[in-house]
């Protein structure tokens, strides 16, 4: 399923986005109205986040009513994660505006509710099922995903492996919470290579935007009691709005049209991150560089042989996944070309493949062609009376029988319905006769069709090809002796042939 592009006039236009925005938008006129003031600027960051986490738990709920399955699971526990986001934040809200007390990293009860609310989105991104595929896709997928990942730890690298440049607590956080955003990127990227995520693509991307923006807002965040930026601030507040804004997009594609904004997409067969992924790392290998061989650079060396051996294994995959592929084209070419040249109920050659096949036994001047046509007598009556299973019966068991009746050189077909034909190659006038009596022979003894002896009649018509003969003369030939046969009855074959007009078996 295609992702249809909401429209943008209609979303700027959308009043709770424009609430959203304009929240956001007086939160950030006092922190630059109170510059100077870092203690007040930390109250109205804190005392901003509320509303706004109130809002994603409203909103993602009720995405969850309009979704059903594992679609709907994720979006209640996003409805579940504002409200504990909510309180995490009023407590650190009421803790700020205590005399003497203010910080613009959060407490206690705030670091638990948060840490427990963006640890449950990871895990339900994890664990949101993946579509049905083989094992080799799934392996190609993680492999995929963990270079995705591998590539983000390097960068993260990049920035921590800078002795001095933060306090061992501060560093200690550092670390952890940019172990989470990138467990939290990769969680993300699953669900958008896996073709299934639960949601729509403009939904996905300020979400995503939003674990972005707050990695920068970490290293830029300021210890405790530190005047900044009012920038800052403004960085660190943005994720509240980039995260709030999917949910409403989500509600605002599902009341629109649900079931393209829930429907499974196609997973492309190929994927270009892990490609950029190692565009990544070696950016990063350039910008350590000059820095000398340490740490960072030893980090960074590793982290990209990590991601080169990850690729390499992708490309394993694919290359089975491409053998398995070209095997798979094989025997369909084979399977539509046996549907081409065969009839699908007798498996007999139809009439394409045994008009091209007496064409080319024609071809040879010198070559003794004849052809036998034969025409079931009284065959529609086994339809109408039986059904069409019995007649379906009947035309395979005359089908064998002519097999077996035949040389294994000769090609027996069915022309359509219940009218057969047979091609003898390299077969004089004698063994074409001895043929057809063979022929007649074995469709008089009776087929038990359902309990019942059914016995299949047949008009043969029995033509040798002379010089000169082409497709249409010999096949109207053998018509001709067919037709005449049948006139005459009592189950008979007829020769048609220059030198005689029928010769009565």
């Amino acid at each position: 399923m295609a992702d249809s592009v909401p429209d943008p006039g209609k979303l700027r236009r959308d009043p709770l986005l424009l609430t959203f925005v304009g929240w956001t938008g007086v939160v950030a006129l006092l922190f630059f109205l109170l510059d100077g003031h870092p203690e007040w600027q930390a109250r109205v960051f804190w005392a901003g986040q509320p509303p706004m986490d109130v809002a994603l738990a409203i909103c993602s709920w009720r995405v969850a009513r309009l979704a059903t399955g594992a679609v709907r699971r994720f979006w209640l526990v996003l409805a579940a994660v504002g409200m504990l986001f909510a309180i995490g934040d009023t407590c650190q809200t009421i803790l700020t505006f205590t005399p003497g007390t203010w910080t613009t990293t959060g407490g206690s009860v705030q670091t638990v509710c948060f840490g427990i609310g963006l640890t449950s989105v990871v895990v339900a991104m994890l664990a949101h099922p993946h579509p049905t595929r083989s094992g080799r896709e799934r392996l190609g997928f993680w492999l995929d995903s963990a270079t995705v990942l591998a590539a983000g730890g390097v960068v993260a690298w990049c920035l921590l492996a800078t002795p001095g440049e933060y306090s061992q607590p501060q560093l200690l956080a550092v670390i952890a919470a940019t172990g989470v955003s990138i467990t939290a990127a990769f969680a993300a990227i699953k669900m958008i290579l896996s073709g299934n995520a639960p949601m729509h693509t403009a939904a996905a991307i300020p979400m995503i935007g939003s674990a972005v923006v707050m990695s920068i807002g970490l290293f830029l965040s300021p210890e405790t009691d530190t005047a900044v930026s009012p920038f800052v601030y403004l960085v660190c507040f943005l994720p509240t709005l980039l995260i709030n804004s999917g949910p409403r997009i989500q509600l605002f594609l599902a009341g629109a049209d649900r079931t393209n904004a829930f429907g499974q997409r196609r997973r492309k067969p190929y994927s270009l991150l892990p490609y950029g992924a190692m565009v990544v790392a070696f950016g990063a290998l350039i910008v350590v560089l000059p820095g000398g061989v340490n740490a960072r650079l030893w980090g960074v060396v590793a982290g990209l042989v990590l991601i080169c051996g990850l690729v390499a294994a992708r490309q394993l995959v694919a290359f089975h996944d491409n053998s398995a592929l070209i095997d798979q084209l094989r025997e369909h070419e084979i399977r539509l070309r046996h549907q081409a040249h065969f009839d699908g109920l007798t498996g007999l050659a139809n009439r394409t493949h045994f008009h091209d096949q007496v064409a080319h036994a024609l071809s040879t001047p010198t070559a003794r062609v004849s052809v036998l046509l034969v025409d079931l007598d009284g065959f529609k009556s086994v339809n109408d009376t039986m059904g069409h299973a019995a007649g379906d019966a009947l035309l395979l068991a005359v089908a064998d029988r002519l097999r077996a009746s035949i040389r294994a050189t000769d090609l027996p077909a069915r022309l359509g319905g219940d009218e057969f034909a047979v091609l003898l190659p390299d077969c004089t006038a004698a063994e074409a006769s001895q043929t057809a009596e063979r022929i007649l022979a074995a469709l008089t003894v009776p087929e038990q069709i359902e309990g019942i002896p059914v016995r299949a009649a047949a008009s043969i018509g029995v033509a040798d090809a002379t010089p000169g003969s082409d497709v249409t003369s010999l096949l109207r030939d053998a018509d001709l002796a067919m037709y005449t046969a049948k006139r005459q009855g009592t189950n008979t074959w007829l020769r048609h042939a220059p030198e005689m007009t029928h010769t009565p078996s």
